[in-house]
């Protein structure tokens, strides 16, 4: 294999995102009076159904006969104003990249590898994520950005992935794709990638049977071989 191109999930992945959204949520669903509000152990089993707006229509499914619930047009509305909260929550600058994740995407610049993103979430939460850890937009740090609201079907489908593989040009043989989730993976496996899974605070514990490494973090010492001989030797 020759490897020409990283292709990262974004949140657990890049960085511990998760409990940005989650506040992200919970201010979003006072600000509308809504009596709804996810604890930890909530957020945890909702990650099962990825993206936002899905997550909440999966949440409104569970409430009791007579709760209120809202219509498609309100969640897509909600979500926005989520989306605006986690950008001004991660602007305050409360958030950092996973280890060794800043060193990972220097050393593949420096390699001449393609960077790219194959994430649920969509494009302006990738932007407030890379100015908050990178202090630049999105576009400045990867090649390639393939987000779950241009595609047809989420994480665990492989439609995200396939997407940012046909922007690169490139086959699955020659890149690697780095998740934290089964549902990730089960994503990246499915267009074909072998798949580096560093578990992150929500997903330790799932299944990652199939992935070709599971690792603690992306810390030098961590990369498996051929990594290392590819970003190493320059």
């Amino acid at each position: 294999m020759t490897l020409k191109a990283l292709i990262f999930d974004v949140d657990g992945t890049l960085a511990e995102t998760e409990e940005a959204h989650r506040q992200a949520f919970n201010e979003s669903f006072a600000a509308r009076g809504l009596d709804w509000h996810w604890d930890r152990e909530d957020y945890r089993r909702l990650l099962a159904t990825t993206g936002g707006k899905e997550r909440m229509r999966a949440f409104q499914a569970d409430l009791p006969e007579g709760a209120r619930r809202l219509t498609g047009d309100e969640i897509a509305a909600l979500h926005a104003e989520k989306t605006a909260r986690y950008g001004d929550i991660l602007a305050s600058g409360g958030l950092a990249l996973r280890p060794g994740i800043a060193e990972l995407v220097e050393l593949a610049r420096e390699a001449e590898l393609c960077l790219a993103v194959a994430t649920t979430t969509n494009r302006p939460n990738v932007e407030a994520l890379t100015r908050c850890c990178w202090g630049k937009p999105a576009e400045q740090v990867f090649d390639v950005i393939a987000a779950g609201d241009e595609v047809a079907a989420k994480k665990p489908a492989p439609d995200v992935y396939r997407l940012a593989l046909a922007r690169l040009a490139l086959p699955p043989r020659n890149c690697i794709a780095f998740e934290d989730s089964h549902n990730g993976l089960m994503s990246a496996m499915g267009a074909g990638l072998p798949v580096i899974v560093t578990p992150s605070a929500y997903t330790e514990g799932e299944d990652f049977t199939g992935a070709a490494y599971r690792l603690a973090s992306l810390e030098r010492e961590h990369w498996p071989l051929n990594l290392q001989a590819k970003l190493l030797s320059h």
